[in-house]
């Protein structure tokens, strides 16, 4: 996401750690901990069933918190699964939770998830008033991570939009909070997108800039599949300008990825690399 839905509402909103079996351990306890082993495992169903089981649990014990850990983790297995509403529903009920408790952090968390939820459904118009309220509470709340991905989540969607310049600066603003943070994956996405945001622009200069540095970021980050999809982008770019030789030195080290990690892109880029030799 481009999307920022999480996998542990309790972890990423309040920093605790789901508990592990133990003796005397409630019966919520052992749900979470059962949904967190079938998440490691991807068995999203199961994970599903015992979210929701925690959730009747933390209901019996009326443990307000507790209630809104399970059902944010129960809402982020749903929006896996692409229940869509009923992951909003579960993150509507957190949410009211978290605002009676006034946790301002946990409440700019689910504000970006129904944001993410409704960018999902395609339905951006709905997003962007749960996108604009985070970015008060997040700016307040001086969390500069979690303010370099919500711009990038505004960027991208003004990019569908067509209001480039608006996308340009929002980019541009994930990109210095990704960098006080330190945050490499966060520079290396928001480069590949902002490239691509001025490929659509046919500014092929800065879109070259942003991929390059797109691509170095990923290469120290040892992420090869995404270095690979980046350097698809700038064979694009280079055939358009009709610099072959940089086409197909790009194209080259994406097939030779290609073939390591078993990428589906492997025959199509075989094909395209056969028509740059041609051309040059």
């Amino acid at each position: 996401m481009s999307l920022t839905i999480r996998l542990s509402h309790c972890d990423g909103l309040h920093g605790r750690k789901l508990p592990g079996f133990a003796q005397g351990i409630s019966m919520s306890d052992a749900d979470k901990h059962r949904a967190r082993i079938f998440l490691h495992r991807g068995q999203l169903a199961q994970a599903k069933a015992a979210y929701e089981q925690a959730v009747t649990d933390d209901r019996l014990a009326h443990d307000q918190c507790a209630i809104s850990d399970s059902l944010g983790n129960l809402g982020n297995v749903c929006a896996l699964l692409g229940d869509l509403d009923q992951a909003e529903i579960c993150y509507r009920e957190v949410l009211n939770i978290q605002r009676m408790e006034r946790d301002q952090q946990a409440i700019a968390h689910t504000l970006v998830n129904l944001g993410n939820l409704h960018i999902s459904a395609d339905h951006p118009e709905r997003a962007r008033p749960y996108y604009l309220e985070a970015l008060d509470l997040l700016r307040d709340l001086k969390d500069d991570r979690a303010l370099g991905i919500l711009y990038s989540n505004l960027a991208l969607q003004e990019a569908r939009e067509g209001k480039w310049e608006q996308a340009v600066r929002s980019f541009t603003q994930a990109l210095d909070f990704h960098r006080v943070v330190g945050n490499e994956e966060g520079l290396a996405v928001a480069y590949s997108q902002l490239g691509r945001c001025f490929l659509d622009q046919g500014d092929l200069t800065r879109a070259e800039r942003c991929l390059n540095n797109a691509s170095e970021h990923y290469i120290k980050l040892g992420n090869e599949p995404a270095e690979a999809a980046v350097l698809r982008q700038l064979t694009s770019l280079y055939d358009s300008r009709r610099d072959f030789v940089s086409a197909r030195r790009c194209l080259e080290r994406v097939v030779s990825l290609d073939q390591r990690y078993r990428l589906p892109e492997l025959q199509a880029d075989l094909v395209n690399l056969l028509k740059l030799k041609d051309s040059g």
